[in-house]
């Protein structure tokens, strides 16, 4: 968002008139004198003149002003009181802390020479201000959930956001995780409107107190007056602003003592392993384990681009599994069950159909052929159309060519999801029927969640999905932060990960993941410290009831994995 200044506006130069109006009655010099001095402000002066005290708005801030500024601070978090009680009876008091924590620039400031004097010392005295108190930077929001009674030296703390980049943490916190949650069919499609909410029974509080965090720009946050949110929108700097959250949130709510998760979905589990290293080597923090889910952790898995054919064979299994759903599939396929489909895809994908992409034109036409009948077979789509496109067939066609006899598309996010066409019979880009599921009862319930329970007050809009272009991901062609991960496990050798996938999604693939973390090529030590469950869902595989009550039995073992690891000495690694 941004404002206009009022530096030569047509609106202020009409306000600066009516001011010196009455002065033409007492002397046409001093007359001319005003209008030559509104010219240069409201016009554009030479710079000399920008920079004397008239130009007040040109002139850098005092000290005065700066400590002025440093002082600012959001309204305090609103803590509230709720109850909960499970499926199986067990009842969950518990605290609801809704607000803003502020960013600040702590970095030291080079102080200049001062000259001896009255002046000097005046200047040295408005220097000793609290470096603690830097320039504020952005404010940003969180709703944190704390169990009733536990001991904090061994409750773990779990700090859970979304992805986008430029998304809120309202996915997970309203529909997975939190302990209230969005009320949809138990297949997660919406109901009719207006959006209801209800007690989670597969909530994660029960085993861990809960922080859910809105990077800047996203939700209610904001970078502060003055300040240029670009500044936070790239891997690094997102990195810097969210980490510095979780430092401070840590500091203030005494929880050094507690063991640590970090919980991200989607590109907020790029987060989640950058924040692994950079937690280490930052702060000194070291965290106990990772939870991935719907995980990209190398984006050129992702990217179908020209020249790049390494996501074709990763996206092939979940084409067959969102084929065999809407029953596209041939008959001796069709009557398996989802795992036989998928292994059979994932052998052909790791297999010929990856010699056959290498090869490019030196292929064969009878390579050619049995390839693209082997294709037609697990994506239901025609042979001869599958050769047109040499072999590949990227995810944006893939949603619309699937059902296209029938004008209806899949979901990218849900390939489950069927939505109508806007564009039938063409390869224009249409609305994800999956993201349209979710997306209007999310942002309404959570809107009344936040006022009606939570007594959280603001007339911002919360962005449930922020603009934050252009984001920064790498200086090379495509971000990959599995390094990142696997240093971080190299030198906590107690971290444990633990990825989430959905069969049914087509914005990160199932065997994708698989693929990356195989690449990894972690040191037999620590190899056994990543873990996979997947689960008949999509992107947002929580909204499944099934999968979201499997995902909190899940947690448990994970959870009683990750705070159990024994100590190991250095010469046995």
């Amino acid at each position: 968002m941004t404002s206009r200044a009022c530096n030569g506006d047509k609106a202020c130069f009409h306000r600066e008139i009516c001011f010196v109006w009455p002065i033409f009655m007492v002397d046409s010099v001093r007359l001319f004198a005003v209008f030559t001095l509104i010219a240069s402000v409201s016009l554009g002066a030479p710079s000399d003149l920008k920079q004397s005290p008239e130009a007040g708005r040109e002139k850098p801030p005092t000290e005065e002003e700066k400590g002025a500024q440093s002082g600012y601070q959001p309204p305090p978090p609103v803590v509230t009181e709720h109850t909960l009680t499970l499926s199986d009876g067990k009842i969950l008091n518990y605290k609801a802390i809704a607000g803003y924590l502020l960013i600040r620039d702590t970095k030291p400031e080079t102080q200049p020479e001062k000259d001896s004097g009255r002046e000097s010392a005046k200047e040295n005295a408005q220097d000793q201000l609290d470096p603690s108190r830097g320039k504020p930077k952005a404010q940003i929001f969180f709703v944190a959930y704390i169990l009733d009674g536990a001991e904090v030296a061994t409750r773990p703390v779990t700090f859970a956001f979304n992805g986008g980049p430029g998304s809120a943490s309202v996915w997970l916190h309203m529909g997975g995780i939190g302990p209230r949650r969005v009320v949809l069919s138990d297949r997660g499609d919406a109901l009719p409107p207006p959006a209801k909410i209800a007690d989670n029974e597969s909530t994660w509080l029960e085993s861990t107190d809960l922080v859910f965090i809105d990077p800047v720009s996203t939700g209610f946050s904001r970078a502060v007056r003055g300040e240029d949110p670009k500044q936070f929108y790239g891997y690094s700097q997102d990195l810097a602003s969210v980490g510095d959250f979780i430092r401070i949130w840590t500091t203030r709510y005494a929880r050094w003592s507690s063991p640590k998760i970090l919980a991200g979905e989607s590109y907020g589990t790029t987060r989640a392993a950058g924040l692994s290293q950079y937690l280490q080597d930052r702060y000194g923090m070291y965290v106990n384990g990772i939870v991935l889910i719907s995980s990209v952790l190398n984006f050129q898995t992702l990217e179908f681009e020209p020249g790049n054919d390494v996501p074709y064979p990763l996206f092939l299994p979940t084409y067959a599994a969102a084929a065999w759903y809407h029953k596209r599939l041939r008959p001796e396929l069709q009557e398996l069950t989802l795992p036989e489909v998928l292994s059979q895809a994932e052998a052909f994908s790791s297999g010929d159909y990856l010699l056959a992409l290498a090869k490019g034109d030196a292929a064969s036409q009878s390579d050619l052929d049995r390839i693209a009948n082997q294709l037609s077979r697990f994506t239901g789509l025609d042979a001869d159309y599958l050769k047109q496109e040499n072999l590949r067939e990227p995810i944006e066609r893939f949603t619309n060519d699937l059902l296209k006899d029938q004008n209806r598309s899949i979901g990218r996010y849900d390939s489950r999801f069927r939505g109508i066409r806007l564009h039938p019979g063409t390869d224009a880009q249409d609305f994800d029927p999956s993201d349209e599921a979710v997306n209007g009862p999310f942002t309404g319930a959570f809107n009344d969640y936040v006022r009606r329970e939570l007594k959280f007050e603001t007339d911002l809009p919360y962005e449930t999905v922020a603009e934050v272009n252009p984001w920064k991901l790498a200086e090379n062609k495509y971000l990959d932060v599995a390094a990142n991960l696997k240093e971080a496990m190299s030198r906590n050798p107690y971290l444990k990960i633990w990825v989430c996938c959905g069969y049914y999604d087509l914005a990160t693939p199932y065997f994708a993941a698989e693929r990356v973390v195989r690449a990894m090529n972690l040191d037999p030590a620590i190899r056994n410290n990543i873990q996979f469950t997947f689960y008949e869902s999509g992107h947002m595989l929580y909204i499944v009831r099934e999968a979201r009550e499997k995902l909190k039995d899940d947690l448990g073992r994970f959870l009683a994995a990750a705070l159990s690891m024994k100590a190991i000495s250095s010469s046995d690694r």
